[in-house]
This record gives C-alpha cells, sequence and structure tokens, in this order.
C-alpha cells in the first residue's frame, strides 16, 4: 500500500511538470520497475490529478477492503492466458490494471502456473494428460526417422513441440528489440531470419525433439525443463 501511495505522489508531481500520460507510465515504470503499478491505474490517476483531484487516498469502501488478488481479477488473468499463453507479465498486468508484481503472483500462487517454452501452463497436470504425454513420447520414438507421417502432439506440451522450445525463441531473439514500419515488414525479416537458419541447425533440432520425448518418457509424462 506504500509503494501504491508513493506511485501516486509521484504521477501527480508528473502531471503537473506538464508530462504527458505516456512519458509519466514511462517514468514509473522506471522507477519502480516489477512493483509499477499498471497502465491502466496510471492512466487513471493522471486523469484524477489532471480534473482536479487532491486527495491520494483512494475512495472509502463499505465492507471488507479489495485488494488486486480478488476473485474477479484473478478470473481476468485466467481468462487472458486461456485466450493467449505467450502473455508476459508485464502485458497482463497492463490489460488487467494491476503492477506486474501482482499478475506474477496471481498467475503463480492463485492459478499455480509456470512458464514453459515461453507459454504460461498449468503446475499440474491431470493424471490423464500426464499418461497421454507418455504414450505420445513413447509412439514418437519409435518412429521411423527421417519419416515425419504421422507425427503427434499431446495438449499442453510446449516442452515437446519442436518450434516452441526451438523455433520461436531462435526467431525472436534474432529480432528482439528492432522496430517495424508494418505488418509486411515483420513478414518479411521474419522470413528472411527463417531463411538464414542453417540446415544443420535443424537437423540438431530433430534430434533435440527425440532427446525431449525421451526426457517425457523418463519423467513419466511429467513436465521437464532444460534440453
Amino acid at each position: 500500500m506504500c509503494y501504491t501511495l508513493e506511485q501516486r505522489y509521484c504521477i501527480k508531481f508528473c502531471q503537473k511538470l506538464g508530462d504527458t500520460q505516456a512519458e509519466t507510465v514511462s517514468k514509473i515504470q522506471q522507477a519502480f520497475g516489477d512493483d509499477a503499478m499498471g497502465v491502466t491505474q496510471i492512466k487513471d490517476w493522471f486523469n484524477r490529478f489532471k480534473h482536479g483531484r487532491m486527495s491520494m487516498d483512494s475512495e472509502q469502501r463499505s465492507g471488507r477492503p479489495s485488494t488486486s488478488r480478488n476473485a474477479n481479477v484473478i478470473e481476468k488473468v485466467r481468462t487472458l492466458i486461456m485466450e493467449d499463453r505467450r502473455l508476459t507479465i508485464r502485458q497482463v498486468a497492463d490489460e488487467v490494471g494491476i503492477s506486474r508484481g501482482s499478475a506474477n503472483t496471481t498467475l503463480t500462487e492463485e492459478l499455480g502456473m509456470q512458464r514453459l517454452a515461453a507459454k504460461l501452463l498449468p503446475k499440474l497436470l491431470s493424471p490423464e494428460q500426464q499418461q497421454l504425454r507418455l504414450e505420445v513420447a513413447q509412439d514418437m520414438l519409435e518412429v521411423s526417422w527421417p519419416s515425419m507421417a504421422g507425427v503427434r502432439q499431446a495438449p499442453y506440451s510446449p516442452d515437446m513441440a519442436n518450434c516452441d522450445f526451438w523455433l520461436f525463441p531462435k526467431l525472436k531473439t534474432q529480432l528482439k528489440g528492432r522496430r517495424f514500419d508494418s505488418r509486411k515488414d515483420i513478414k518479411q525479416n521474419a522470413t528472411a531470419q527463417l531463411h538464414a537458419i542453417p540446415k544443420e541447425a535443424f537437423q540438431n533440432c530433430f534430434q533435440r525433439w527425440k532427446n525431449h520425448w525421451a526426457k517425457c518418457v523418463e519423467s513419466q509424462g511429467a513436465y521437464f525443463e532444460g534440453d
């Protein structure tokens, strides 16, 4: 609560100095890092001060005080992740209007999720899901390579999907930090990076894929980390 109040003073200070909403958001995020308020909250308080609000305190509410980890927020976070499991903690925080610290706590403690191969997934698989992962991995280890006929993929298994654990991260590393003028520009650059990957790298990826299936069998269908 102390951090929240401190950030409100900073927002008011920025607004009084003539900073824009975007400049204020950037300064708050730079100053407070993972504990920064969500973008929606920062903009909301910026507008309150802009329209003459003087008090830093939240309006008094009857009953038990609300927190960012209430049922409504948890459900919003759950819905976002179900729609796109590649969202970052910051993106979730901005969409819901909570701090990145609260978003991380909601995901890991309230929803019991973990990040695996760039996706947020439930920490615990059901016995049926774990058994299916085991069966798929066993079947794939018996495939006659390089034949790709009948390749199977178990659900909730980015650790056994070569695009998730190898290709997408490889492309993102090359494109990270670059700005593009249009969607067409993004596609052209992504395609160029894809063609730049040597044939030997793809061959190594297939070997890693087989190693991942073997690890899944060793773990009896449970999630595993590393190569």
